[in-house]
């Protein structure tokens, strides 16, 4: 039984001020006019698993926002975390559910697990990747992932280390060859990403993997046991139809990553290399790589007035008819304006946003 699990409870504090408590980035259109980031994520999936297998697991307070934003799914595939237990908690509170909903053993189900913040265009070189990593995770024992081929130095990524001369461990007759995974490393130093890059034996970690559920409990059984008791413990809580129980036991949970709490650890891990456009939406800067520009290389949503200006993101959400919005000789900067909140970064620190998000709950400020 294939499922897709998408994470999509972050709050998208570095889209401030469009992204919002009640709205975050997930929801808001920033890749397509059309759609939502999250909209885009179901209708990827929807290529391969049916949407009644696919499920969206996000905070309790985006439960209702989600499901009356169209994204073509059943009500009750959104599913909600107790609280903030980061993607490890995350992804070990989605299989306990899985495991109880479908009553089936473990090795029965494979996972998919994509994220709401990226943008892919070419779906179909994606679910050719995705159609491999699912292939590999049901045949290996271990934890699958996909990998993306550096287009840039990119410090803001993890990546995935290949072996020297590494030879596919199946896929390799097909055209979609997949290889034992060396190392993860986490988010380098513009030194060390500028060596990964130039080697050609790093793939950028995209944060989608792929297993069938007994591998991730094995996999959590040696490399940290407290996850594997856990899932263990939600899934007698679900089939009891217990929620208090599985909050108290999602509770305890540490919070940290499943790149910290699983993956680097894991014994048996493997890496589908991905030859698609890809990005992480993480922050404001993201908008040059993913919307066009103008020729002077301004990406503008809303209508502003730019006059001698160069290499500018500026997005007026109201709308030129609701608020006027001009940038004049101004380089290198992102500019957004909604109805209550202004914007003003260059776009090198646009990570720092979340700094101002944090000043702004310090004041107790409503604009969030």
């Amino acid at each position: 039984m294939h499922v897709a699990v998408i994470m999509a409870g972050g709050s998208g504090q570095r889209f401030w001020p469009v992204s919002r408590h009640n709205h975050p980035k997930q929801l808001l259109r920033l890749t397509s006019p059309e759609q939502s980031l999250l909209q885009e994520a179901v209708g990827r999936m929807s290529g391969l698993i049916a949407p009644e297998r696919i499920f969206v697991i996000t905070a309790r307070h985006l439960v209702a926002p989600i499901r009356q934003a169209g994204i073509g799914l059943p009500d009750e595939n959104v599913i909600a975390e107790p609280c903030k237990r980061n993607t490890a908690g995350c992804l070990v509170y989605a299989a306990a559910y899985l495991m109880a909903k479908y009553d089936v053993p473990a090795e029965d189900i494979t996972m998919a697990v994509v994220t709401a913040d990226h943008q892919v265009p070419d779906h179909e070189l994606f679910l050719k990747r995705v159609e491999a990593a699912m292939a590999a995770a049901d045949a290996l024992e271990g934890l699958v992932t996909i990998g993306i081929k550096p287009s840039r130095v990119e410090t803001g990524y993890g990546y995935i280390e290949l072996p020297e001369n590494a030879e596919p461990v199946m896929g390799h007759q097909t055209g979609r060859p997949v290889y034992r995974a060396e190392q993860f490393w986490e988010k380098p130093t513009p030194e060390d990403a500028e060596r990964y890059v130039e080697s050609g034996r790093f793939l950028w970690n995209s944060g989608m993997f792929f297993w069938r559920i007994s591998s991730f409990l094995a996999e959590f059984e040696h490399a940290n046991p407290v996850y594997a008791d856990a899932l263990l413990d939600l899934m007698a809580a679900f089939g009891a139809d217990d929620q208090a129980r599985a909050d108290a036991v999602f509770a305890e949970l540490p919070d940290i990553s499943i790149d910290f709490a699983l993956l680097e650890n894991a014994k048996d891990v493997y890496v589908a290399p991905g030859r698609f456009q890809w990005d992480d939406v993480g922050s404001w800067d993201a908008l040059e790589r993913t919307l066009p520009s103008d020729p002077r290389g301004n990406v503008t949503l809303g209508d502003p007035i730019l006059v001698d200006t160069e290499d500018c993101i500026v997005y007026n959400a109201p709308g030129a008819k609701q608020m006027a919005v001009a940038v004049v000789g101004c380089r290198d900067l992102v500019v957004v304006t909604t109805e209550d909140g202004v914007l003003v970064v260059p776009k090198a620190q646009a990570q720092d946003v979340k700094k101002a998000v944090i000043a702004l709950k310090e004041r107790g400020s409503s604009q969030l």
